[in-house]
């Protein structure tokens, strides 16, 4: 049995839900334990009956230094801050798990996990580099590892540094460069060297992203997604949003100018979201969260044509 923990709110219900079904279809056994922000993503995952997702509702784990937390800081940045708390959480009140992996809603599954699971073998943290391609290797400043798969181990190791990560998450977690810190992600930096059982997950399928795919070959063989000569484990749609039914914002001009993004990941990934979409609805026939332009997506496409390429590129080191 494997187990997993991810969270979200309505916003990303769409999106989560299309990760936790592939993720189903790509592993044999297992349970998803969803911490849901908001009480109408609990009632409709519950109401979808899926027997392989456990639900959690926000309020089931908040305690004190997390209510703390919440009143210092933005969403975003509390999301990023639950994250650990909710990995720890699952850890401690469910004996049973061995080996815990924290995921992001905004992944899909391509193939199998198991040759990550088999290449985890029996270290007690696995994490995973962002693996930039030359263009953006100057946003490794905000942290040589993506928050995408985090594992830990039921010993002492995983534990301690589990904990640890919660702690200092409690502590700092912002939307910005400061001190060697960065959001949830940057304390990751310093695991490889501070513990010695902390494996760096080296599939090439795994982790492919808007910030690294043009790095790769990536092509169509026998029905399966090839990453060189990987098959494709999971993609991250870091920026995507569902604009309307029928169109999509893929990625911004920052990846796609240097290479186009990947059509036969994208047109997958989008097919998933409108089959998730119609799902929903069959619980809420007029569900509309998380569709439609953000704000900050709009923000940011003004500033992509206004500003002057060297305002840019500093914008987008600490951004």
């Amino acid at each position: 049995m494997k187990y997993f923990c991810t969270l979200f709110d309505k916003n990303y219900l769409i999106k989560g839900l299309s990760m936790i079904k592939s993720l189903i279809n790509n592993c044999k056994e297992l349970k998803v334990y969803v911490l849901c922000i908001d009480h109408d993503t609990k009632l409709i995952l519950d109401k979808l009956e899926i027997d392989k997702i456990h639900t959690i509702l926000l309020k089931d784990i908040e305690d004190k230094e997390l209510i703390t937390a919440k009143s210092n800081r933005t969403r975003t940045e509390y999301c990023w801050t639950l994250a650990s708390s909710f990995t720890w959480y699952v850890m401690k009140k469910f004996d049973e798990i061995d080996l815990i992996t924290y995921l992001d809603a905004d992944l899909l599954f391509y193939s199998k996990v198991e040759p990550i699971f088999e290449e985890i073998s029996n270290a007690s943290i696995a994490i995973i580099e962002h693996r930039f391609a030359i263009p953006f290797k100057e946003l490794e400043v905000n942290g040589r590892f993506c928050v995408e798969w985090n594992s830990f181990k039921r010993n002492n190791e995983g534990l301690r540094c589990l904990n640890k990560w919660r702690r200092q998450c409690l502590d700092w977690c912002y939307y910005k460069l400061e001190n060697d810190k960065m959001g949830d992600q940057k304390y990751l930096d310093k695991w490889p060297k501070e513990y010695s059982s902390c494996h760096i997950i080296q599939n090439e399928g795994a982790g492919i992203a808007p910030w690294n795919y043009s790095k790769y070959k990536i092509a169509l063989k026998s029905n399966e997604i090839r990453i060189n000569e990987s098959k494709l484990i999971f993609y991250h749609f870091h920026q995507f949003q569902i604009i309307s039914e029928k169109k999509f914002f893929r990625v911004g001009k920052t990846y796609s100018k240097v290479e186009k993004e990947p059509q036969i990941i994208y047109k997958i990934y989008e097919q998933e979201i409108l089959d998730s979409l119609k799902q929903i609805r069959l619980i809420e026939p007029n569900f509309e969260a998380g569709i439609g332009l953000s704000k900050n997506t709009f923000l940011k496409r003004k500033i992509h044509k206004l500003l002057p390429k060297k305002v840019k590129k500093y914008i987008r080191k600490f951004l």
